[in-house]
């Protein structure tokens, strides 16, 4: 019976513990630490995001008092600070890396689609400075006297979660992360103009792909036919451009100028694209739509823990922060399975204050807790079920998941020397 599980125990029981043994042993994760298993540590972290725990010191004193039902829930009778902290020193993040993808492709299936008309998958790219003191965080060095790492994310729009999460140096461009992007065929993908490079416009056009993004300034081209646009619609002009640049090869065909006044404001934006089949209205919606990668960002920062973390090493920051995307789509995942009124913020939050309760998941989602006739209109979240072979399906040639490995630990400690 649920009732008699905890609430932690019930979020855990999402995550297929057969594939996640597979994770571990592919990336020797019990190596040394055998005292100490990999999903405890991973449980520890999980626990440590939802209810929001700022140091080693308070899991290991909130836990104390949680002994009764500790080895149920963690594997594990007893929680030692230096034992957590050599776990996330030494075991690989790679583990939560790709558990984060896998989850990703399970969460996708329950997500709701996008709002737009269009069947194409959208997503939204962008980059987000994580702030790090750089007398304890020596290796991330950013500037002369400030530390930061860069948080890289493909935000699906079906659902609004991350597909893609790649940590890196504060100094790396973001551009050279969307280089590696591999896009699914007929995808579009939308991101501002500090993305702006023919090269990368051509890579997307060769992959099958579509992009919109805002005019650059000082963007010289030549207008090579004209649209002309609708009435009444904010589009000021609908125009088929070629851009004038030192390497003329770089830009695959012609590209499609987007004049639009927003209603609201005022404001003025041009906009650039490769995809034609689309109306002027809906290029400019696409880019509005961006702003829910911001949002994102925002949400994350003030409602997990990726701005004060567990450990002062490469590897326990990267593992911490991908445990943090991993329970994001945990927690989107209750919301879209049991279709729940309730904000992500709300679903968080009333988890936070009854993780050790043994009362059913399913009452913590509805908008009025104790209302029978909601509990018993919800639908009760299913067992995430793997089928996982090792590829991808349909969903997953979205992208090609580029795997961080160890040497972005290397690269980033080596800039901090």
């Amino acid at each position: 019976m649920a009732e008699g599980r905890t609430v932690l125990s019930q979020i855990l029981q999402l995550v297929p513990r057969t594939e996640f043994d597979k994770l571990v042993r592919e990336h020797r994760g019990e190596k040394g630490l055998r005292s100490f298993p990999c999903w405890a540590h991973f449980v520890c972290l999980v626990y440590a995001q939802l209810s929001r725990q700022m140091s080693l010191r308070d899991i290991v004193l909130a836990l104390e008092t949680k002994r009764p039902v500790l080895y149920h829930t963690f594997g594990v009778t007893e929680i030692r600070r230096s034992t957590l902290a050599d776990a996330n020193e030494r075991r690989s993040y790679l583990i939560y890396e790709a558990l984060f993808a896998k989850l990703y492709q399970q969460c996708l299936i329950q997500a709701p689609a996008h709002r737009f008309r269009f069947r194409h998958k959208l997503y939204s790219f962008d980059a987000s400075l994580v702030n790090l003191c750089l007398s304890v965080f020596p290796w991330a060095t950013y500037r002369h006297t400030k530390g930061a790492i860069k948080l890289h994310a493909l935000l699906d729009h079906e659902g609004h979660i991350p597909s893609f999460v790649r940590v890196t140096a504060a100094s790396t461009h973001e551009i050279h992360e969307g280089r590696k992007l591999r896009l699914e065929p007929d995808s579009i993908v939308t991101f501002d103009r500090g993305y702006v490079d023919y090269g990368w416009f051509a890579q997307i056009a060769a992959q099958g792909a579509y992009f919109v993004t805002r005019l650059k300034r000082g963007m010289a081209f030549r207008v090579l036919a004209r649209r002309q646009p609708p009435a009444l619609s904010g589009v000021t002009c609908d125009q088929t451009i070629r851009v004038r640049t030192k390497e003329p090869d770089s830009i695959a065909r012609d590209l499609r100028r987007v004049g639009f006044v927003d209603p609201a404001t005022g404001h003025r934006y041009s906009f650039l694209t490769n995809a034609f089949h689309l109306s002027a209205k809906t290029i400019a919606e696409i880019y509005r739509a961006r702003w829910q990668v911001e949002l994102f960002f925002k949400w994350i920062k003030q409602h997990l823990r990726i701005k004060t973390f567990l450990g002062t090493s490469p590897n326990a920051v990267m593992s911490q922060i991908y445990v943090a995307m991993i329970t994001y789509l945990l927690l989107s995942y209750l919301k879209f399975s049991c279709h729940s009124p309730l904000t992500l913020y709300a679903i968080a939050k009333r988890i936070e204050v009854s993780l050790f309760d043994r009362v059913h998941l399913r009452s913590l989602l509805t908008k009025h807790i104790g209302s029978r006739r909601e509990l018993t209109a919800i639908e009760q979240p299913a067992q995430l079920s793997f089928t996982w072979d090792g590829t991808p399906r349909d969903s997953g040639s979205i992208l090609q998941r580029i795997h961080s490995t160890p040497a972005i630990e290397k690269r980033l400690v080596g800039q901090g020397k």
